[in-house]
């Protein structure tokens, strides 16, 4: 059962459910089973993106989990943030997704960083479910180096005019709000991005779903393209050159977001393979009786108890209010590695069944692997680590 982290015992931290906790893990759960693992297969396969499900989501208030009550959030901790995540994603990658962009890089940026009257606008419908939001950030030459960013934002008076490209952002084509980077300054690196409020009634913004791609069908990924967009000097978020420091306090949320989708990942593949194990039979005998079986299903519980127990690790920092972009980058790392390794050993489980779309390990599979790229790839993560340990990074 995952920790809730609420208080610390002389003999450690406790790690039981709240009540409150275990209401969120039970409420979400049953919406899973009943609105998204019966249907997903055919969303899947169809690579229909079923609003009525991100619907259902607004209705929980799943799209306002972490925000406060006062900007229309439900105002819940962190633990109970990873808990909707690890059960949306047991559904499916592609409804946690829409929590990694709309809740964790977008709306906790604007939570972190907005002023009043942004919030109002913004935040507020954001947290209610009433926009949708994506966070703009990657290009086409520009993703682990954020400094390459080539998009511009130039000053116009009480304006900025910005043009560029941004790619692999998910739900770009059904976002109403747009979090975006651009550089103000071209010639001071990383030091010259901006961030902009961005909503789709402004001219000059066009989007495009990336259709063919490996895994997330029943969601939502696109390209959003910039041209002569007319921002007034109000949607400036923070301050001129506070780009990438707004930028690496998304992704410290984003990770944590994907972290614990990852979970649900990990769980659906164990169960799967449990339930296969137990019901195919070779050699006079149920499968999950041999060896070889029963190591890969005891590699995908450790991955289980140990990417749960660094994600919350990492909420209980964030409940403090710690910096925790050491921690949450290490669960990110070992939780995406450990799903997809559970996936790709669900579908060795289930052979020539396992290649089938007729079993859920194959959407698993495809599903898997995008998160080992985004919000920072494994050889970023690992590169943090190593720095970390070495003292080069505090």
């Amino acid at each position: 059962m995952p920790p809730s982290f609420e208080s610390e015992t002389r003999g450690g931290i406790n790690l039981d459910l709240s009540a409150g906790q275990i209401m969120v893990r039970d409420t979400v759960a049953e919406f899973v089973e009943r609105d998204i693992i019966p249907r997903i297969s055919l969303l899947d396969r169809e690579h229909k993106l079923e609003m009525s499900i991100i619907e259902g989501m607004k209705r929980l208030g799943l799209l306002g989990a972490t925000i406060p009550e006062k900007y229309g959030g439900q105002g819940l901790d962190f633990v109970s943030t990873a808990i909707i995540c690890e059960e949306i994603e047991r559904g499916d990658g592609s409804f946690r997704t829409l929590l990694s962009v709309h809740l964790a890089l977008n709306s906790l940026a604007l939570l972190e960083f907005a002023n009043e009257e942004q919030k109002e606008r913004y935040l507020v419908p954001q947290a209610k479910g009433e926009k949708i939001s994506c966070f703009g950030l990657t290009e086409p030459g520009a993703g682990s180096d954020v400094a390459a960013l080539q998009a511009r934002a130039k000053r116009d008076g009480k304006r900025y005019i910005l043009n560029g490209q941004k790619i692999w952002i998910s739900y770009a084509n059904v976002a109403d709000n747009f979090l975006v980077f651009a550089k103000t300054d071209p010639e001071a690196g990383h030091r010259g991005i901006s961030a902009f409020l961005l909503d789709r009634s402004m001219d000059g913004i066009e989007t495009r779903d990336i259709r063919h791609k490996l895994g997330f069908w029943a969601g939502s990924t696109g390209e959003i393209f910039l041209t002569d967009v007319v921002v007034p000097e109000e949607n400036l978020l923070g301050r001129e050159g506070d780009g990438f420091k707004i930028a690496m306090y998304a992704l410290d949320m984003g990770r944590f977001s994907v972290a614990a989708g990852a979970i649900g990942t990990i769980r659906a593949a164990l169960d799967a393979s449990v339930k296969y194990a137990r019901a195919r039979e070779a050699f006079g005998q149920p499968i999950g009786k041999f060896q070889f079986i029963q190591e890969k299903i005891a590699e995908m519980v450790r991955g289980l108890e140990t990417s749960r127990l660094l994600v919350y690790r990492a909420a209980f920092l964030k409940n403090k209010g710690v910096r925790n972009t050491r921690e949450t980058s290490l669960a990110k790392w070992h939780a995406t590695e450990c799903a997809f390794k559970a996936a790709h050993d669900a579908v060795q489980i289930h052979g020539a069944y396992g290649y089938s779309a007729e079993y859920p390990v194959e959407r698993l599979f495809r599903n898997s692997r995008g998160p080992i790229i985004y919000e920072g790839t494994s050889e970023i993560h690992k590169m943090l680590q190593a720095e970390y340990a070495l003292g080069y990074r505090k």
